[in-house]
């Protein structure tokens, strides 16, 4: 084949069908030595220029509507840098991408997950969504019925802490113990409520822990940050005042059930956020001297001095009445319930029994506490402990009872509180409610 020359020097070369632009021995049909400006182009496929093969640049910035496909126009999945598209970008379906949705994703830094607060959540999201919770600073995902939170924060020094506060000693009280659940020991002082009073009930998050109501009758609510010591906080308001309720909750929400004067008023308090506690919903019978506790996802109200041997369960993520779960063997007056993810465990002068929180049934008996014939005690726990401080045997105590929930058998004698009271109410920062909504 001939060799033609177009223009002067080597500016533009055409030989044996190739075009050589900068060179004089072009080795494709067009061969360019040096950058290339232009104003607009089109191509049917990018990856024959060399500065983009393979898309081993820091940047692909595509300024017009483009097709993405894994046909004649190449695939985009070796890039290594970004892509800034300016216009509508297209998707084919034979594509490893696919509209709305990546099937695999490797990722060498960091990438950012949707965030909003809880009232953005979407109203039906796909299950594995996951997205920042900004309210309370959470990573959450929805598992097909509910929202729960991914439990990857580190809750401080203080995991393990368990908390005694208010009651009668034998005049009304606003002391605050506490202990470190993972070892044996006696309490410690931390502080003092708002309001000296007996009967408060208490529930937590990992962080916050809430006093609600008591005996002179109030609807005062107090709050304490469990991982240091100091006096409590006003928080809000019941909805209705009372005292001898139950309480419990997740991770975010409070829930507290029930109440002397005679009360079936569930009522609900979000712990990141101060104000006055909301109307959830009702027990199936007014209730008071009721005890509480709940895994991630229900809360539960046991025993009590009207319907006493019946357990009630509600969902702590929506509002609304609550259903009949079962009974207990334990028809203890004024007993006092704590939880691990999985078991409920019921206290008081009968013993203590359990039950699997995740399905309906009786009780069964799991031991019997250090103290005999225990009433008006508070109760909390840990993941693997569960323990009942102080309380009338009918004389005050200040006996801490711990029992390894792992295993059933009877309590024993972890320490003393600093106070011999009863009517007071416990509350922890690694309970079983923790983790969920």
């Amino acid at each position: 084949m001939p060799s033609i020359r177009v223009g002067l020097g080597t500016d533009l070369n055409i030989k044996g069908g190739n075009t050589g632009i900068g060179t004089v021995t072009p080795t494709a049909r067009l061969e360019v030595v040096g950058g290339i400006v232009a104003e607009r182009a089109s191509s049917g496929g990018i990856s024959t220029f060399k500065e983009y093969q393979g898309f081993n640049q820091t940047l692909a910035a595509i300024p017009h509507d483009t097709l993405i496909d894994n046909g004649e126009c190449g695939s985009f999945n070796s890039l290594t840098g970004e892509i800034k598209i300016d216009g509508e970008t297209t998707i084919s379906s034979g594509s490893t991408v696919e509209v709305g949705k990546i099937k695999r994703l490797t990722v060498t830094d960091r990438f950012a997950v949707p965030l909003g607060e809880t009232n953005n959540r979407d109203a039906a999201p796909e299950a594995g969504t996951t997205r920042f919770n900004q309210d309370f600073g959470t990573l959450e995902f929805f598992d097909g019925v509910n929202w729960k939170t991914v439990n990857s924060y580190s809750r401080g020094g203080a995991t393990g802490r368990g908390l005694s506060g208010g009651g009668a000693d034998p005049s009304n009280t606003a002391h605050i113990d506490y202990i470190n659940m993972s070892t044996r020991g006696n309490g410690l002082d931390f502080g003092d409520l708002t309001l000296a009073r007996n009967n408060p009930s208490g529930c937590s998050s990992s962080i916050r822990g809430l006093y609600c109501g008591g005996s002179p009758t109030t609807d005062t609510i107090d709050y304490v940050t469990i991982a240091s010591t100091g006096n409590a906080i006003d928080f809000g308001n019941l909805t209705v005042a009372r005292y001898s309720t139950g309480s419990c909750g997740s991770s975010t929400r409070g829930l507290t059930g029930g109440g002397n004067p005679a009360s079936n008023v569930i009522d609900y308090h979000q712990f990141s956020t101060l104000g006055d506690s909301l109307d959830f919903g009702d027990l199936n019978a007014a209730q008071y001297g009721i005890g509480s506790a709940s895994s991630s996802t229900r809360g539960f109200w046991v025993g009590g001095t009207v319907v006493d041997a019946k357990v009630q369960m509600v969902t702590i993520a929506s509002k609304g009445n609550a259903i009949d779960f079962g009974f207990i063997t334990n028809k203890t007056k004024n007993g006092r319930a704590c939880s691990n993810n999985t078991q409920l465990l019921y206290g008081g002068s009968q013993g203590v029994d359990k039950f699997i929180m995740a399905s309906g049934g009786n009780s069964i008996k799991f031991g019997d506490l250090a103290v005999s014939s225990l009433t008006f005690s508070s109760s909390f726990s840990s993941q693997t402990r569960g323990f009942w401080t102080q309380g009338r045997t009918p004389t005050n105590q200040t006996t801490i009872n711990m029992i390894e929930m792992s295993s059933g058998g009877d309590a024993i004698d972890f320490g003393d509180m600093t106070l011999a009271k009863q009517k007071c109410a416990g509350l922890s920062d690694s309970h079983g409610g923790l983790g969920g909504f």
